[in-house]
């Protein structure tokens, strides 16, 4: 093994970057399309569990839909600006893997940005158990759209890992727990100035986790690339796909489930609905 893959961050250590530029993340990011964000919510009002919701860009879009928002975040840093950036939304820090929320007691389940992260053998049943039935799990990712010839340029000047974060969609596509999914994308434009582009850069995990001088040396061919590029205070845009799926969780009422301790087999629902249980529908205390 190369020194240079023995120092190269885990797949944990990428996750838990985020922290450290929570305030970049948030000034940095792009929010998402209104129609995405319809869709990926799927109509009329509903209750909607965010998970990894980060600083609240996805959350802030779903509450101005009409949605009653419940989110959680595992980085404290990031549900601190979470808190701050949509106060009226319950917000907790909790993963993926342990989901603060009833059995069946939610319409959606949305992620952004985020599922890449999840330990997926585990979260998806989590989320397959909180869902009520006809309920759907949505993902969504913001690429850059790299048919702009200097968006390839940014792209390798600062290394964009889209290929892996897009990939794990692939669990959901075929998932014994959920419907087969549907796919679509949508177009934006974000406007940025050099400081912007400057926090996008900073807040991406693999930027986030570099030593202080290799980072601030990205950080700079950034700045030199959009001196290259850019219109000074004028701005210039940045062009994103989002990358959208939705899939519907089976519904297992029917089946035949067994006791594990008599071997006996009934007809019936295999999770509890939460009614017996004196939990709050979510537990965001």
């Amino acid at each position: 093994m190369s020194d240079d893959a023995a120092e190269s961050p885990t797949t944990d250590q990428l996750a838990r970057s985020f922290g450290a530029v929570a305030e970049a993340y948030d000034r940095g990011r792009p929010s998402y399309p209104a129609d995405a964000v319809a869709w990926l919510a799927g109509g009329d009002a509903k209750v909607v569990l965010e998970l990894g919701a980060g600083t609240g860009k996805l959350t802030r879009e779903l509450v101005d839909q009409g949605h009653a928002v419940f989110a959680t975040e595992p980085d404290e840093a990031m549900l601190a600006v979470l808190r701050e950036r949509v106060p009226e939304v319950s917000a907790r820090l909790a993963t993926a893997e342990e989901i603060p929320a009833n059995d069946r007691s939610v319409d959606v389940v949305v992620v952004a940005q985020a599922f890449h992260w999840f330990d997926h053998d585990v979260a998806l049943p989590e989320i397959a158990r909180v869902l009520k039935p006809g309920g759907h799990v949505a993902l969504a990712w913001n690429f850059f759209d790299q048919r702009i010839p200097w968006v390839r340029r940014l792209v390798n000047v600062v290394g964009e890992h889209a290929a892996s974060s897009h990939a794990s969609s692939d669990v959901l596509v075929d998932h014994e727990l959920f419907e087969p999914a549907e796919r679509t994308t949508f177009a934006f434009w974000q406007d940025v100035n050099r400081d912007i582009l400057v926090d996008i850069v900073a807040s991406r995990s693999y930027v986030a986790s570099l030593p202080e001088a290799e980072r601030e040396a990205r950080l700079d061919a950034v700045r030199a690339l959009y001196d290259d590029y850019g219109r000074g205070h004028d701005g210039m845009q940045l062009p994103y796909v989002t990358e959208c799926f939705r899939a519907k969780v089976r519904d297992l009422r029917g089946e035949s489930a067994t006791n594990p301790e008599d071997g006996t087999s009934h007809e019936g629902p295999v999770v509890s609905d939460g009614t017996d249980t004196d939990m709050l529908l979510i537990d965001f205390r």
